[in-house]
C-alpha cells in the first residue's frame, strides 16, 4: 500500500498506564511500539492521541462508592464502563511510553481531561456529541485518509476509527500495531462493527511495500 501525502498516521494512547506495569495495562500493550515505529517512517503526517485525567474523573470507579473497576454504570451521556484510576494528569501513568520515539509527531491531542465525562475517541467526547477538534484540524491540513495504530484495539483506537469513518474518510486500522482488552466479548462485538462501517484492517507489513 503506497502512502501519500494526504495520508495521516493516529498514535493511540501508547502511554505508561497501559502498558505492562500500569495502572490499567492492556495484555503485552507495549509489544505495539516496535510495528508503529516502523511503520511511522513511512508517514508525512502523524497525531499522538493521550488520555489525561483529571483526579476523581467520573470514570474511575473509585468515584463511584461501592462500584468495582469494569462496571458498568449509566451517566448523564450514556453507559459509562468504569475503570482503575489511570492515566491522572501529572503522574508518569499519564506520560507517553518511553520507547515511543515519534518526535515528529504534529499534533498531540489529549483527551479526557473533562472530569464528567469520558473520551474514547479521538474524535468526539462520550456523548457522541462534543468533539475534540480533530476533525477540523484534519480537514484544514486536507489529510484525507487516516491509519490508527495503539492502545486499546476494541476501545480507542476502535472509537476513533469508526467516528472517521462516520466523516467519510477511508480509515485502516493497522492491526499488528494495537493490543486489545477484550472485555466481555469486546474484540468482536467490534469487529462486528468495524465490517459494517467499512473500517479497512490490515497489517503493517502492508505498508512496507
Amino acid at each position: 500500500m503506497t502512502q501519500t501525502p494526504q495520508d495521516v498516521l493516529i498514535v493511540v494512547d501508547v502511554q505508561n498506564d497501559f502498558c505492562p506495569g500500569g495502572q490499567l495495562a492492556v495484555a503485552s500493550g507495549d509489544a505495539v511500539i516496535v510495528p508503529i515505529q516502523r511503520i511511522a517512517q513511512h508517514f508525512q503526517h502523524i497525531v499522538l492521541t493521550q488520555d489525561s485525567h483529571p483526579v476523581g474523573h467520573s470514570s474511575f470507579a473509585s468515584s463511584h462508592p461501592g462500584k468495582q473497576p469494569y462496571e458498568q454504570i449509566e451517566l448523564p451521556y450514556g453507559p459509562q464502563t468504569l475503570w482503575p484510576d489511570h492515566c491522572v494528569q501529572g503522574t508518569r501513568g499519564a506520560e507517553f511510553h518511553p520507547k515511543l520515539n515519534l518526535s515528529q509527531a504534529e499534533l498531540i491531542l489529549r483527551k479526557g481531561f473533562r472530569r464528567e465525562i469520558d473520551s474514547y475517541s479521538a474524535f468526539f467526547e462520550n456523548d457522541r456529541t462534543t468533539p475534540t477538534g480533530l476533525l477540523g484540524y484534519l480537514k484544514e491540513r486536507k489529510l484525507n485518509r487516516v491509519f490508527l495504530a495503539g492502545l486499546a484495539y476494541d476501545y480507542c483506537v476502535a472509537y476513533s476509527a469508526l467516528d472517521a469513518k462516520r466523516f467519510n474518510l477511508p480509515t485502516f486500522v493497522i492491526r499488528d500495531a494495537c493490543r486489545a482488552i477484550d472485555l466481555k466479548g469486546s474484540v468482536a462485538t467490534i469487529e462486528a462493527e468495524f465490517a459494517d462501517a467499512g473500517v479497512k484492517l490490515i497489517e503493517s507489513a502492508e505498508l512496507l511495500g
